[in-house]
């Protein structure tokens, strides 16, 4: 088993009620999560370094969008397609099995 091994394991979704001025936080799907009206974004990492973003698109419906991720200097850093509209680095500073937290960069 490898550290990255939990970050393969379930789409990640981003629940705004944790969120503080550390970053956002985002927990395993298929936990027990409030239900929203407003879409909450997810992030899935593949083993090969690529990751989908499921974001809230100009109508506020979900639309996926391709990714890359990488590490450096002990955070992991996902880049968005930078044709999709959503290019943004998020940098993924603390992780566990059941918690991410992510900054903007």
């Amino acid at each position: 088993m490898t550290p990255f091994d939990a970050l393969f394991a379930a789409p990640w979704v981003h629940v705004f009620e944790e969120d503080g001025p550390e970053g956002e936080v985002y927990r395993p799907e298929g936990g027990d999560l409030a239900r929203s009206r407003r879409p909450r974004r997810r992030i899935t990492f593949a083993r090969d370094g690529s990751a989908r973003l499921v974001v809230a698109g100009p109508d506020d419906r979900l639309r996926e969008v391709e990714g890359q991720w990488r590490q450096e200097g002990g955070e992991i850093v996902v880049t968005a397609d930078a044709a999709s509209g959503a290019a943004t680095d998020l940098r993924v500073r603390v992780r566990s099995r059941d918690r991410l937290l992510v900054r903007k960069a």
